[in-house]
């Protein structure tokens, strides 16, 4: 019997999660070899330490822009309700694959992602311009350079936690790279873990069928 699926994320969008994955870690090897001497070895993998200095603050505006092409794509589907209150309170339920809570296309924990990648990535960018030499750094005091770069430092750690957290949550959750690999899942996926969204994706394809019938 061939499987039943349903589409979660188009082309362009599994392209630009693909492309912001990856400014994220050449910009996660290039930092650390920065922020730690025993790391340091990691600005080798870019040919020199200075290449890596040089491509990481681009690569960051990059990935920042990137980002934020996601941000205006996802951020309506991203605010807290009443539903996602719930989720929080079963999280032991959660946990166990045994969830009983209405789920719009993101749950409580992937809103909370959402929101800490989007501050981080607003610290990152603004700290980095105060530090990015020899483009903007000279226009700030070296107090407020110091402290740009413990905040981007600070913001960086938070991401990484928040990515590899990312990575682990889509690992224990069977079908969720297969999402933004293919784009689609099962309707039983869908059904389990997302069925608010799924009954609003079959509504929409109902009511498209129709009209289309309807105007033959």
């Amino acid at each position: 019997m061939k499987e039943k699926l349903i589409q979660r994320y188009k082309k362009s969008e599994r392209i630009n999660h693909w492309f912001v994955a990856g400014c994220f870690i050449t910009l996660a090897i290039s930092g650390l070899g920065f922020f730690y001497p025993s790391f340091f070895w990691l600005t080798h993998i870019f040919g020199t330490p200075q290449w890596a200095r040089i491509i990481h603050p681009f690569v960051g505006v990059l990935m920042f822009v990137g980002f934020f092409v996601q941000f205006f794509r996802y951020y309506k589907y991203n605010f807290i309700d009443k539903d996602d209150i719930a989720w929080m309170k079963s999280i032991d339920k959660v946990l166990v694959n045994q969830e009983t809570v209405e789920v719009g296309k993101y749950n409580a924990g992937q809103k909370g992602m959402f929101w800490l990648m989007t501050t981080c990535m607003i610290v990152l960018i603004l700290s980095g311009i105060v530090a990015w030499r020899p483009y903007f750094a000279q226009l700030f005091p070296i107090p407020v350079i110091r402290i740009a770069l413990l905040c981007h430092a600070l913001a960086a750690i938070a991401l990484i936690i928040g990515i590899m957290v990312h990575i682990y949550a889509a690992l224990w959750v069977k079908g969720t790279i297969r999402a933004m690999v293919e784009g689609v899942v099962p309707h039983a996926w869908a059904k389990h873990h997302h069925p608010k969204w799924y009954r609003e994706v079959m509504a929409k394809k109902k009511a498209k069928e129709e009209g289309a019938s309807t105007s033959v």
